[in-house]
């Protein structure tokens, strides 16, 4: 297994390459248990943060219905008939223009990602380059629990 240096030096590598790909953002959240994620990142707008937090939006979100009982991908827009309480729309209007969800690992300890940009839909080839990010980010965290504290919150502050 590697070090805890290591760990948190490729999730940073990782988390770069999410960043640049992602202009508007992106949210993810890492080893899913009992609702809860063992870790957690966000670099939407903060307006949007905070929106989303406000009117409770974790709730009715279709992004994490799906993520939560599917694996593999999916663009928001094709969500948008499971979305009555306007989660999406309300997203867009906050820059999130294009977004494309996608989900992996057991449902004991899934990983969901919503990834965004302005400038277009993600091609299938980004997709594929995005999926295979979240794969290894998933796979990078594994047994998170019994990572020593200084690499649990080196991991922590890199959201």
């Amino acid at each position: 297994m590697a070090d805890g240096r290591q760990i948190v030096d490729k999730m940073a590598h990782l988390i770069a390459r999410l960043r640049a790909s992602c202009d508007s953002g992106f949210a993810l959240a890492i080893h899913i248990r009992y609702t809860r994620p063992s870790l957690l990142y966000r670099t939407y707008s903060q307006e949007w943060i905070e929106q989303y937090s406000e009117k409770g939006y974790m709730l009715f979100d279709p992004v994490v219905r799906w993520g939560l009982t599917h694996s593999g991908g999916i663009d928001w827009g094709d969500l948008a008939a499971e979305d009555p309480e306007g989660v999406l729309a309300d997203a867009r209007a906050h820059g999130l223009l294009y977004g494309w969800t996608y989900a992996t690992g057991p449902a004991t300890s899934r990983t969901i990602s919503g990834l965004t940009r302005r400038s277009g839909p993600f091609s299938e080839a980004e997709k594929a380059e995005l999926a295979v990010l979240v794969d290894e980010i998933h796979a990078t965290t594994e047994g998170m629990e019994q990572f020593d504290a200084t690499t649990q919150e080196a991991l922590r502050a890199l959201g």
